[in-house]
């Protein structure tokens, strides 16, 4: 997570957490003249997220940014679900998923590919373990540009 992106987390999560949800993640695209901050909020299984959850959690967030004035110029904000192929972002949302089916995308190339899929075995301090047909693969977190639960039906 870059350090811009840790200001926002710091700056958005009390604000999700006082609406009774949890702050899954944040993703800051900053493309040409459009940038794009979109949230990731999630509840309990039971409760899930709904659309007024993302209306609330947006007033409150678009209130707050708009004071501490974080991100420069104009700006799209979008609050949603993780959904079923939820992006993991933290060792914390590693954890709750061993198991599951995963694809990952590396910063930079391992043993000449960038794209993985398989079954995520384990956690070994900052580093996942990744059954990809049969072979393991150990992978630091930070060295991961995006990762995301294969959803299962």
């Amino acid at each position: 997570m870059s350090s811009g992106d840790q200001v926002l987390k710091q700056l958005l999560q009390p604000v999700v957490e006082a609406m009774d949800c949890e702050l899954w993640g944040l993703e800051l695209q900053m493309g040409g003249k459009a940038k794009l901050l979109r949230i990731f909020i999630d509840r309990d299984e039971e409760v899930g997220v709904g659309v007024d959850d993302c209306e609330r959690v947006s007033r409150q967030a678009s209130a707050v940014l708009d004071v501490e004035d974080v991100i420069p110029g104009e700006y799209i904000l979008e609050v949603s679900s993780p959904g079923m192929d939820r992006p993991l972002y933290e060792l914390d949302h590693y954890a709750r998923y061993l198991g599951e089916e995963i694809s990952l995308r590396l910063r930079f190339p391992y043993e000449g590919r960038r794209n993985y899929k398989g079954r995520l075995k384990a956690i070994e301090g900052d580093e996942i373990v990744v059954v990809v047909t049969d072979n393991e693969f150990l992978f630091p977190v930070e060295g991961i540009e995006k990762a995301n639960l294969v959803p299962q039906f």
